[in-house]
């Protein structure tokens, strides 16, 4: 029932419905929906080192979605924590309140990957961050957004095409087991880059005024980050280990987009916690390449799979 229920998004009823045509057994709704309490509370240890080994990686991603719980009209959001090997999620909101509940980034001295929410450049978010790498999926986008905007501008193609080159550059240089990208390969693309970047900031002018209400033209603050933020955007460039875009967590978070089109609205916090918690552990389990009904029927008999404790 707590397979079909998070990890293949079947509603309660349907959940009910479905055990009894197939072995004839008639659990309540009732009986059905406690059954996500009961299991998230066999996986909290795991949950809890997933946290710790997240927090000591090297390289972790950071995302958050909008998730529609509680009374309608209402919405929270669902933070998410990833590396290649680990995923953890966090119900709240998308404010400093509950970042810092988290725990997650507080903590965490690694290099960030994530989109440009000021969050996380908050203080006392990022106070003990190796550095941050600002996705490059979310960057190219917003390039081509300028492109569409500025037809007779020849930057956005020009930065679009030194970017990917870098991303490519980067991939080949990691499967190589390369630590990083050697200078005669990225000189000449970051060079292209920074040219692009420049072009385009003495055609988009700063419109004049103070900088919180000023609003500013389509590309102005996407060219102005890419300059005064060049090591965020090209860390990966040196090294081969982070990560140039933020597609796994936002992998990590599709499945919560796929449930809630299922369901619908999930009324209750405590239990929209609880599935998140096995989504955490249902995650990383499917990372490890570990069967998913071995691993909540083993958590539900008393010994859950566990990750092993090394950093990714």
């Amino acid at each position: 029932m707590v397979y079909l229920l998070v990890f293949q998004h079947v509603p309660v009823a349907r959940c009910a419905q479905l055990v009894a045509d197939v072995t004839g057994a008639r659990p309540s709704t009732g009986f059905v929906h406690a059954m996500l309490a009961t299991a998230a509370a066999a996986v909290k240890d795991v949950v809890t080192l997933i946290k710790t080994l997240i927090t000591a990686a090297v390289v972790a991603g950071f995302d958050e979605t909008t998730l529609r719980v509680g009374p309608a009209g209402t919405k929270k959001y669902v933070l998410s924590a990833s590396t290649d090997s680990h995923t953890l999620y966090w119900l709240g909101g998308r404010n400093l309140d509950t970042f810092t509940d988290f725990a997650v980034l507080p903590k965490f001295a690694g290099i960030a990957v994530h989109d440009r929410y000021t969050l996380y450049d908050h203080p006392d978010l990022a106070q003990r961050l190796a550095g941050h790498q600002l996705c490059c999926a979310h960057l190219l986008r917003d390039i081509a957004d300028a492109a569409q905007t500025y037809p007779d501008h020849h930057w956005p193609a020009q930065a679009d095409r030194a970017l990917r080159a870098l991303i490519r550059a980067a991939n080949t240089a990691r499967d190589d087991g390369r630590p990083a990208v050697t200078p005669e390969v990225a000189d000449p693309l970051v060079s292209e880059f920074r040219q692009a970047v420049r072009f385009g900031l003495s055609q988009i002018r700063r419109a004049p005024g103070p900088a919180a209400s000023t609003k500013q033209p389509v590309g102005r603050l996407l060219l102005e980050c890419l300059r005064d933020r060049e090591n965020d955007v090209l860390r990966f460039v040196t090294d081969t280990r982070i990560w140039a875009t933020n597609n796994q967590s936002e992998r990590d978070l599709r499945p919560l987009k796929t449930q809630q089109k299922i369901s619908g609205r999930l009324t209750s916090d405590k239990t929209t916690r609880d599935r998140l918690a096995l989504r955490s552990y249902i995650s990383t389990a499917v990372k490890h390449g570990a069967d998913v009904l071995t691993a909540l029927r083993d958590a539900l008999t008393g010994q859950p799979w566990s990750p092993a404790p090394a950093t990714t």
